[in-house]
């Protein structure tokens, strides 16, 4: 399960896209993948992601719905997989000011792509992600989520 509520300092980078019904993605980060790793999400196959409580994060959260595809984002590591929405978003049960979401594994995305070559790319400036790496949850470009499907044309991305 993630929480980044049990030590907020470890916050493991993960990154969400949403499916292209809606034209916006999702980006989720934390900074250690040893809080909830792409490892331990194939392993596990679903998880509840909560611990998010930044209002922006939690926010987008809520607006999550089943079926939106995430990337999984490592700080250090890149965004080294995929993952569905299972369930909607919704209110933290234990902790009205957060929300969770419940995610199931979709997939490994190999090599990962760094944020370095996302700032490389000089395509993505403007977004907070580059800008402002660790806000939790944020919206993304949709011509990130196209960058990303030519990078990995073989992925359900």
């Amino acid at each position: 399960m993630w929480n980044l509520a049990k030590n907020p300092r470890y916050q493991t980078e993960i990154v969400l896209a949403r499916e292209m019904r809606r034209s916006d993605v999702l980006l989720s980060c934390q900074d250690r993948p040893e809080t909830y790793s792409i490892d331990d999400l194939e392993r596990e196959k679903k998880t509840v992601w909560d611990g998010v409580t930044n209002p922006s994060a939690v926010r987008a959260i809520k607006e999550m719905r089943p079926g939106d595809r995430v990337f999984v984002y490592h700080s250090g590591g890149g965004v080294v997989g995929m993952a569905t929405v299972r369930s909607a978003g919704r209110v933290d049960p234990k902790n009205p000011k957060s929300a969770v979401a419940d995610f199931e594994f979709a997939g490994r995305l190999e090599p990962p792509t760094t944020l370095a070559e996302i700032k490389e790319s000089k395509k993505f400036e403007d977004w907070a992600l580059v800008r402002q790496g660790r806000l939790s949850t944020m919206s993304a470009p949709e011509k990130f989520v196209e960058w990303m499907k030519a990078r990995y044309p073989k992925a359900k991305i």
